[in-house]
């Protein structure tokens, strides 16, 4: 279950870019990825999503939120759960180096991928 504490405040100005998202009114199976779902089947879904998120003008926007938020599942900023899983535990081997007396940067360097 996602920690919902991550999450910005319901405010209009912080969700408004949601509205211009492609994947908006799409099938959400696209997205998000059936039980069992493996193998070919899924990266072959996943690749029509990243496809979709490639095109879409708050894919840096949706990309920032699910990171932020730690969102587990689906197809994000044009990026999937794995992906997202190795940037984040990334940023955490970062954050615990920086508080070991190690600078780095949170999520910098993979967020300005496509």
């Amino acid at each position: 279950m996602t920690c919902t504490t991550r999450l910005p405040k319901p405010v209009t100005d912080v969700w408004d870019w949601q509205m211009a998202g492609l994947c908006r009114g799409q099938n959400s199976a696209v997205f998000f990825h059936p039980d069992n779902e493996r193998g070919y089947a899924r990266a072959a879904r996943e690749e029509k999503a990243k496809a979709i998120c490639g095109n879409c003008p708050v894919l840096a926007q949706c990309r920032s939120h699910a990171l932020e938020a730690q969102e587990p599942y689906g197809v994000w900023g044009g990026m999937g759960e794995d992906e997202r899983r190795q940037i984040i535990n990334a940023a955490r081997r970062r954050l615990r180096a920086r508080s070991s007396g190690h600078s780095s940067e949170r999520y910098s360097s993979s967020t300005s991928r496509s």
